[in-house]
């Protein structure tokens, strides 16, 4: 392995994130505001008022926030993904935690949610990476992932500048490597 890997962030990527959270949002927001609209629906449950605000309020709150976290992440000048002697540096989603070290993982996996392909770090200790989360937000939404996934750290190459694919075959190989180093 060369001493250092480093994946930048794909500002591309990022943008579309971006403009595809504004278009929920206004979806959110329209919702919010023409609950009349789905009146003559035959579904009886998309009938309701309550519902289809509370649907217009999560969409907006939920995309508003990833739309907040894409453009925090047009200004980040961190790699996305740091791979080296150490372990994986993480710095590719709202869950990351930074150093995730080599002798802690236990298996690589993939999972899929649906067009979403994530890499899964299963850790010896989860509840370490989970005490390294810098506020509540973070260390719910891995304690989510513990709970869906059983692990809390996972990789995807939704905002890096690399193929999926890709950088799994890069992290299995250099977890194979490292993994008994050190």
């Amino acid at each position: 392995m060369k001493e250092k890997i480093e994946i930048p962030l794909s500002k591309k990527k990022i943008y579309l994130i971006i403009a595809g959270s504004l278009l929920f949002v206004i979806a959110g927001i329209w919702l919010y505001f023409n609950t009349n609209e789905f009146q003559n629906i035959s579904i009886k449950l998309l009938r309701n008022p309550v519902l289809i605000k509370s649907i217009g309020i999560i969409g907006t709150i939920f995309f508003g926030m990833t739309g907040v976290y894409g453009i925090r992440k047009l200004s980040d000048k961190k790699p996305g993904l740091i791979i080296d002697k150490n372990g994986i540096t993480d710095n590719s989603n709202a869950s990351s935690i930074g150093l995730i070290e080599w002798s802690d993982i236990s298996e690589i996996k993939t999972s899929q949610v649906m067009s979403t392909k994530f890499i899964m770090i299963d850790v010896i200790n989860p509840e370490k990476y989970i005490e390294k989360a810098k506020n509540g937000m973070k260390a719910k939404l891995m304690r989510t992932n513990m709970k869906m996934y059983g692990t809390p750290l996972s990789i995807t190459s939704n905002t890096l500048n690399y193929n999926f694919e890709e950088l799994e075959k890069l992290i299995e190989t250099e977890f194979r490597k490292n993994k008994n180093v050190g």
